[in-house]
């Protein structure tokens, strides 16, 4: 079955112009309660979740609706405030509560907003649990008696239990003492988690992108806005910059010289020293969008490398069929199950610091190792819900498939799951070859939805 809600990660959109309203939004509270945590497979004597939230204004209008749908179905829940995603996942495991739900739409501009769901211990949805969500939200919403409504309040040392949690992911061997590191929290939910988290361990830290207002959240900071903290690493002559996302669960670095490193070379840094440590299990699982340049010295070293779906969940649910620990995206999604069981942008940062003093090499001597093969990346924005862009594009596929034949290169087209939006992304040995179809095939779809 189709879904028509969820996405890749959970339910997002722009608030009041998307199912993101406060009506849908309480009634998706009353159906998670009565899927998850409160239905007759299922059913405690008092089923609890938590949510939490990042910095978009919209949040506090969510979460009360959250709060209504999740009472009115008999859920007692715990409020955290602002915190990153994969502190949800951590307290939803960590209390032992029924379910975790973040408000967040991630790297996406402040007026969007979403809804992730974890269920008990702290594991995203899967796709049956969606689904089952799905059906729930047709039906009317009736709310129990009155005598079964659920309670709300807020919990207090929920940051500093996380902080602790992140921290003790760190070798005790180790410590970043004598390292200068900038962090840039996109103004987001890890704000005043991150910068701790480092200082605590040793390093000098020097904060951006740690003011949320609200409306500021990944505005030209952040994972996906690197610039400022290339800039400030560079004018600080700091060691290394960390950058994460709105709600914390990506991590893109950057070194003493300015360079910015995506997901894949993080990975790649990890694989490696835990290969040379003895300490690797099983290979890496990537996603149709990891380099391939990559996944060829990974093998090269004897590494195994899959690939899944784009999407952390994907990336989880491969690691776990095989039996493995690492992996993620090149958009800066890590996991190290090891250490956590959802992508986590402040550990991902500390497990690529340890392997550094492993390797003792910092990260430019390390990915010296390969050269990513250039990619051309284009997002085709298309009308929600909207398949009309694979009409009459057959021919221009066909023509960029031969000329990227026999290990050239390759074509990943994939409809986003959390924007409006289709990803052409091409990736060949020579540049001018990756953008030349990759312009092409975004032209040829951009006339597809024009119904030329």
């Amino acid at each position: 079955m189709n879904k028509k809600y969820f996405g890749t990660d959970g339910i997002r959109g722009e608030v009041g112009n998307s199912v993101i309203q406060p009506d849908f939004v309480m009634r998706l509270g009353h159906a998670a309660g009565r899927v998850l945590v409160h239905n007759e497979q299922n059913s405690t004597d008092s089923p609890t979740v938590l949510i939490g939230k990042d910095a978009r204004i919209s949040g506090y209008m969510l979460e009360a609706a959250l709060v209504a749908g999740f009472t009115s179905a008999g859920v007692n829940v715990v409020q955290t405030g602002p915190l990153p995603t994969p502190a949800v996942a951590y307290l939803t495991r960590a209390l032992r509560l029924n379910a975790g739900v973040m408000i967040s739409a991630s790297h996406n501009v402040f007026s969007d907003n979403g809804i992730k769901f974890f269920s008990e211990g702290g594991i995203k949805l899967n796709d049956e649990l969606e689904l089952a969500i799905e059906a729930r939200l047709d039906e009317p919403l009736r709310t129990v008696a009155p005598h079964e409504y659920g309670r709300a309040k807020r919990i207090e040392g929920t940051s500093a239990r996380y902080i602790e949690f992140c921290k003790n992911t760190f070798p005790s061997d180790m410590s970043l003492r004598d390292l200068k590191i900038v962090t840039d929290c996109a103004n987001g939910a890890a704000y005043h988690v991150a910068p701790n988290v480092f200082h605590e361990l040793g390093a000098e830290v020097i904060s951006i992108g740690d003011k949320p207002n609200g409306f500021n959240i990944n505005e030209k900071v952040g994972a996906t806005h690197p610039k400022l903290l290339q800039a400030a690493v560079l004018q600080n002559e700091a060691d290394y910059g960390i950058a994460l996302d709105g709600d914390g669960d990506r991590l893109i670095m950057v070194d003493r010289y300015g360079k910015v490193y995506d997901g894949d070379s993080l990975i790649y840094v990890i694989a490696k020293a835990r290969n040379l440590s003895g300490t690797l299990k099983g290979g890496v699982v990537g996603t149709l969008m990891t380099n391939m340049a990559m996944e060829l010295c990974l093998q090269d070293q004897g590494i195994p490398f899959e690939r899944t779906n784009v999407g952390d969940r994907h990336v989880l649910a491969k690691l776990m069929e095989n039996n493995w620990q690492i992996g993620g995206e090149s958009s800066g999604h890590i996991l190290c199950l090891d250490k956590h069981n959802t992508g986590d942008g402040i550990i991902s940062a500390l497990q690529v610091l340890s392997s550094l003093q492993i390797l003792e090499q910092d990260l430019s001597e390390i990915t010296q190792d390969w050269s990513p093969f250039p990619q051309a990346l284009i997002n085709v924005r298309i009308p929600p819900n909207s398949n009309n862009w694979r009409v009459g594009i057959e021919a221009v596929l066909k023509q960029a498939e031969e000329s990227l034949k026999n290990g050239k290169g390759r074509i990943v087209l994939r409809q986003s799951g959390t924007e409006p939006v289709v990803r052409v992304m091409v990736e060949a040995v020579k540049s001018e070859m990756a953008q030349f179809h990759a312009h092409n095939i975004a032209q040829t779809i951009e006339k597809a939805i024009r119904g030329n």
